[in-house]
């Protein structure tokens, strides 16, 4: 996915399924056995292979990544268990044009590779909020982009990949919904507090093989089952429930009949589900909120050893992308076909029998093909599958807030913090999360009246576009000033709670029960409405900074693109510049730390294992010179490629986008 809209899932626990058909004998607990022990492995082989003792270490692994552990990376903490879930899901209730939403990220990645990623690293940043306090002073525009980013990444990515991975362990498994969630986060939180970034790159490479494996298993046995790809399009336009009458009232046609252009990747502007110009112009703008600005995404990036690698990741990473179409979207299809009753049903008492929620069961599309359709032992792979995608994006989503929180919130409070004071309070703050998430739980349910991808897409679509627009024109626009970037922030902000605030208060209705919502408000699409609010906003950013003064060129250099390959020396902007307060300590100079100074310290037996642990044993190291730190600081803000590489990666670069044209083509 985009990272800014799951796919449908409706909220509501499914009911148990009976234990003949529970992953419960030995075949399947022996796969997912295996599959902890070398997840494990990997994870220990990470962390004692790298240095976890600095905040560089920890959050940036080194800067030591390659080409394919970031596109592995990039790919496994995109795919969480809410696109298999959800975009099976969306498959089975409207066919393939939900998989725009994830070729969308294509040419994104390739914006992100060569425009984005090499300010960033001129920049010297680690965090995105850092990168706009040095574009534009101040701490109001850092402060407000790290709270929303935490609240996105519980409210939204956390939340959404919970809940649907709990729905498919409930239905493989049989535990309760809240049993599942805990355990998923108690094994997600350890790995990340323990291992840091590195350990996350390298399990996610492991999971995304485990998922192609599994998801290509899958969809063999599915196509199979159906009889092949002929006769898949022609049973999926016959899928319909048996059951279509409610209390002797007959459902209206439209609400379970397979739509007309099902097999079509671009629907109608008007009357589609996911109308075209909205979802190729307004969720591309809301996609560059994800893909290029979101810590997520980003710090796999800042890893990589140098930018070739990070070019290269991100062709990888697009190539994947391709994939969803054919191992989550057709397959959840398919299982319409095969159980039309439970997936596609209508009636509310229907749906309510069977999965237990009255809105729609299409959420259990994948997760009932699983257990009904693959042998033992299979299903053991494919919850394994499902555990790997559900951890990948658990795993990344508390890291890269863990670095937020860190680097741009506790440094402003604790504002002499040393090194492993920083390194215990981003690992606290991940038990935070999982307490947060946990508790949000709830709300995910009940909110949207029960449709999650609702939920999910109006605040993406609501709170993203804003923040599209600033860092695009922050890059590309050296006009553009402090004040410009907030109040288009603020703007943006208000109407964009205008819109998210009535689809909460009126909800978002369904096909049996239209919504009360403000046709004004609430009458067009959300990708439409993403257009107007990011176009809003960039008036706004411009119209403001221009009536103030501009910055000078001095507080600019490697900060946008007009003037990313200047050699002078860089003046940060000052935050009394603006009427705050200035920052005492020395926040950037951790963040770029790879090896700790000072006295090592007398430990205890159980202290040394639990700094072992954690990475936070202090080693002295050697004190480095005056020429060794700048080296050290050149070497980390080096965007420099050899000629062959560079070469190689945009072919390649062109290459890919060739075969996305072939692709939406061939589909259109």
């Amino acid at each position: 996915m985009d990272g800014t809209v799951s796919p449908s899932i409706s909220a509501g626990t499914p009911a148990p399924p009976p234990a003949s058909d529970r992953i419960n004998n030995a075949a399947d607990i022996s796969v997912i056995v295996i599959y902890f022990v070398v997840v494990i492995v990997v994870g220990l082989w990470a962390m004692l292979k790298t240095n976890r003792a600095t905040v560089g270490g920890f959050f940036l692994a080194g800067r030591d990544m390659v080409w394919w552990a970031i596109g592995s990376s990039l790919f496994a903490s995109n795919i969480g268990s809410g696109s298999f879930v959800g975009l099976a899901g969306t498959g089975a209730a409207s066919g393939i044009a939900v998989t725009v939403l994830e070729t969308n990220g294509l040419p994104l990645l390739l914006v992100l590779g060569w425009f984005f990623v090499p300010i960033y690293i001129k920049a010297g940043v680690v965090t995105m909020p850092e990168y706009l306090k040095k574009r534009f002073g101040g701490k109001r525009i850092q402060i407000y982009f790290s709270v929303l980013s935490l609240f996105s990444a519980v409210a939204m990515r956390i939340s959404a990949d919970m809940f649907s991975g709990a729905i498919f362990i409930n239905v493989a498994l049989g535990l309760d919904l809240y049993l599942a969630v805990f355990i998923l986060l108690v094994i997600t939180g350890i790995f990340t507090v323990a291992g840091g970034l590195a350990s996350v790159i390298y399990t996610d490479t492991l999971q995304t093989v485990i998922m192609l494996v599994g998801s290509f298993i899958l969809t063999g046995y599915a196509f199979a089952e159906v009889g092949g790809y002929e006769a898949f399009t022609e049973k999926y336009m016959k899928a319909i429930p048996s059951v279509i009458m409610d209390k002797n009232v007959t459902v209206n046609p439209e609400c379970y009949m397979p739509k007309a252009d099902s097999f079509h990747l671009f629907q109608d502007p008007i009357t589609g589900e996911l109308p075209w110009p909205g979802i190729i112009i307004g969720m591309n703008l809301v996609s560059l909120w994800y893909w290029c600005t979101d810590q997520v995404i980003v710090q796999r990036c800042l890893s990589g050893k140098n930018l070739s690698h990070v070019k290269a990741g991100c062709i990888l990473c697009g190539y994947l992308k391709l994939l969803p179409l054919f191992l989550m979207v057709m397959p959840g299809m398919i299982s319409r076909i095969l159980f039309p009753d439970e997936v596609a049903c209508v009636v509310p008492s229907e749906c309510e029998k069977y999965c237990g929620s009255r809105v729609g069961c299409t959420n259990m599309a994948y997760p009932k093909l699983v257990v009904e359709l693959m042998p033992k032992g299979l299903r053991g792979l494919m919850l394994s599958a499902m555990l790997a995608s559900l951890m990948s994006s658990l795993t990344s989503v508390f890291n890269s807030a863990s670095t937020l929180f860190t680097i741009d919130i506790y440094t402003k409070i604790r504002k002499q913090a040393s090194e492993r004071e920083l390194l215990i309070a981003g690992r606290l703050f991940i038990v935070v999360l999982l307490a947060l998430s946990i508790a949000w739980i709830p709300l995910v349910q009940e909110g949207q009246s029960g449709e999650l991808v609702q939920y999910v897409e109006s605040i993406s679509s609501y709170l993203g576009s804003p923040i599209a627009a600033v860092f695009l024109l922050a890059v590309f626009c050296k006009r553009v000033n402090e004040q410009g970037a907030f109040w288009g922030l603020m703007f943006g902000l208000v109407v964009g709670l205008i819109r998210m605030i009535a689809e909460f208060a009126y909800g978002t209705g369904t096909c049996m029960v239209p919504t009360q919502c403000p046709k004004i408000i609430c009458g067009w699409h959300f990708s439409y409405f993403a257009i107007v609010l990011f176009s809003l906003t960039v008036f706004v950013v411009l119209g403001i900074s221009l009536m103030t003064k501009p910055i000078p060129d001095i507080h600019l250099y490697r900060l946008c693109w007009a003037l990313r390959n200047s050699q002078e020396e860089r003046i940060d902007l000052s935050p009394e510049q603006y009427g705050q307060e200035e920052d005492q300590g020395e926040e950037g100079v951790a963040c770029l730390s790879f090896s700790p100074d000072g006295p090592a310290e007398s430990q205890g037996c159980f202290k040394r294992a639990w700094n072992a642990f954690c990475g936070l044993q202090m080693k002295k190291g050697p004190k480095l010179t005056k020429e060794e730190k700048a080296a050290l600081e050149k070497q980390l803000t080096d965007t420099s490629e050899k000629p062959l590489w560079r070469n190689v990666v945009n072919v390649n670069a062109i290459l890919v986008m060739a075969v996305a044209v072939f692709y939406h083509a061939y589909f259109a």
